[in-house]
């Protein structure tokens, strides 16, 4: 049985064919605006080249960015109606009061402030105010809003008026889909509302995306499950997608991170994805991308779900290099991007990229090397160093220990990377080219638990998170992963001295291989 990873990018959708741990094939094509078509072309490709039966493809794995791309390009986004129960605390900062004001306005203005919300210690703020909301729902029926977002202040420690909430307006609005904020974020609330809020204006983007993937696999005559990469790596079902978009926001970044540490065998690593545009640049610990402990920033919006701890550098394969008149050297970030094959010297065009200072160094084999035989020696070996600069203090950034680790570079613009970075060693895995699609076919299944424990009443530390590793064990079973491959990947608890009770907050992630129940 064979595994079909896809990697749907800005520029390239690419695919590979596995059988076990083996890469039979890769292969890369144009993204297309429809998805559908450079989905199929790239993954016809891949079974050709492959040289395998279809029939026998058993699980398809997909990475997208399009979600991300949606947020940054304030594209595709629905108006959302955002209702917070929190008055009268929280008045002095509304829904939405820290977006840019573009984004605001592709979501609509339609924030709404109800009496309602709990204290930290789960004590309700006020009674929940169900004749507003009744009057609510009326107005968002009567604008036309397509989605809602419910968020009540410390929800993840009480989530009953989020769930009452939503009753209501259910009741009141007939099917119109609402998203419940203790499903995606975290404690903060100003940035868990505003990963509702977002989640919600996608969630038609989302089944059109996921509709779109289904249509590319039944054309293609492969009727297996399949199953998208979310942000920590793993694996959620077409299904889970549909509700939760927001949740694979930074899953290009972790296929490409996944994909590195399979090639290689490394667990404890600094990745950099070097491609037409941006470099990428995290840590891997236990072979998956370290996490963000801090808020994360997507599209100029705070949020807290969980992210990988990975930034972007203006530094690609096809980065613009100029020269001013006193002889400096810049590097990006503009870029030809996907246009590089036409516009770049050793390519026949008149501009000078970072791909065409790797020729005329010796560094890389691409395009004719005739081309950028007059490039001014001084200028190249500038460029040169100010790239080798670049890429160190990335890498040096994403270091946590003196320790000399490995880097890996993977990416179509990894010929840029040299083959040592201060006394860090660099590697190039074979098929390091497509390594997003290989992160995106070895992906497992997840289950995680986040939430407040109480140990009054004789219960202990340890029962606690015997309790909550179990929990999390069954989210990961339900998805659908094998009960004997569980294991835990991350065990944190944090004492809440604040909380009355002798509070501790505990989170517990847990990941398995698929084919349990649910995958079959």
């Amino acid at each position: 049985m064979y595994r079909l990873g896809i990697d749907v990018g800005g520029t390239n959708t690419d695919a590979v064919i596995m059988e076990e741990n083996k890469v039979l094939s890769g292969i890369k094509a144009s993204t297309t605006e429809d998805v559908t078509s450079g989905v199929i072309e790239a993954m016809e490709g891949a079974i050709e080249k492959a040289g395998i039966d279809r029939e026998k493809i058993s699980n398809v794995m997909i990475g997208t960015t399009h979600f991300t791309n949606a947020v940054i390009e304030r594209k595709h986004i629905n108006h959302v109606a955002a209702i917070r129960l929190g008055l009268p605390a929280t008045e002095c900062l509304p829904p939405m009061v820290d977006w840019p004001a573009d984004l605001r306005d592709a979501v609509g203005h339609n924030a709404y402030l109800v009496r309602g919300g709990y204290e930290f210690d789960g004590r309700p703020i006020a009674p929940l105010d169900e004749e507003e909301l009744v009057r609510i729902a009326s107005d968002i029926k009567a604008k036309g809003v397509k989605a809602v977002a419910i968020t009540s202040v410390f929800s993840p420690i009480n989530q009953d008026m989020e769930l009452k909430a939503r009753d209501i307006i259910a009741e009141q609005c007939g099917d119109i889909p609402i998203v419940l904020s203790n499903d995606i974020g975290r404690i903060g609330i100003l940035e868990r509302e505003s990963a509702a809020i977002m989640n919600a204006s996608l969630l038609e983007l989302s089944a059109k995306t996921v509709k779109a993937f289904g249509n590319a696999l039944q054309q293609a005559g492969i009727t297996c499950p399949f199953y998208i990469t979310q942000n920590d790596g793993t694996l959620m079902s077409a299904e889970m997608v549909s509700k939760f978009p927001v949740l694979t926001f930074a899953s290009g970044p972790t296929n490409s991170m996944r994909g590195a540490a399979f090639l290689t065998g490394c667990k404890e690593a600094i990745v950099v994805d070097i491609g037409g545009t941006t470099t990428d640049v995290g840590a891997l610990h236990m072979g998956f991308p370290r996490q963000a402990a801090t808020i994360v920033d997507v599209g100029g919006v705070r949020t807290n779900f969980r992210m990988p701890d990975v930034f972007s550098i203006g530094l690609g394969g096809g980065s613009l290099v100029k020269q001013a008149e006193d002889g400096s050297v810049t590097v990006g970030p503009q870029s030809v991007g996907y246009r590089i094959t036409k516009e770049a010297r050793v390519f026949g065009g008149d501009v000078l990229t970072t791909t065409d200072i790797a020729v005329s160094q010796g560094k890389a084999n691409v395009g004719d090397a005739a081309k950028v035989a007059d490039v001014d020696a001084e200028l190249a070996k500038t460029a040169d160093a100010e790239i080798y600069l670049m890429l160190e203090r990335a890498v040096e950034r994403s270091r946590i220990s003196p320790d000399p680790i490995p880097v890996i570079a993977v990416g179509g613009g990894s010929i840029l990377m040299p083959d040592a970075l201060g006394d860090l060693e660099v590697i190039r895995p074979e098929n390091f080219a497509v390594a997003n699609a290989v992160g995106a076919a070895i992906a497992q299944i997840s289950g995680e638990v986040d939430r407040v424990f109480s140990l009054e009443g004789g219960l202990t530390r340890e029962a606690c998170l015997a309790q909550a590793e179990e929990e999390a064990t069954q989210n990961a079973i339900k998805a659908g992963a094998k009960a004997d491959t569980i294991e835990v990947i991350e065990r944190e608890d944090v004492p809440l001295a604040y909380l009355p009770g002798n509070a501790t907050r505990i989170h517990v992630k847990v990941v398995g291989e698929m084919g349990g129940t649910h995958g079959e």
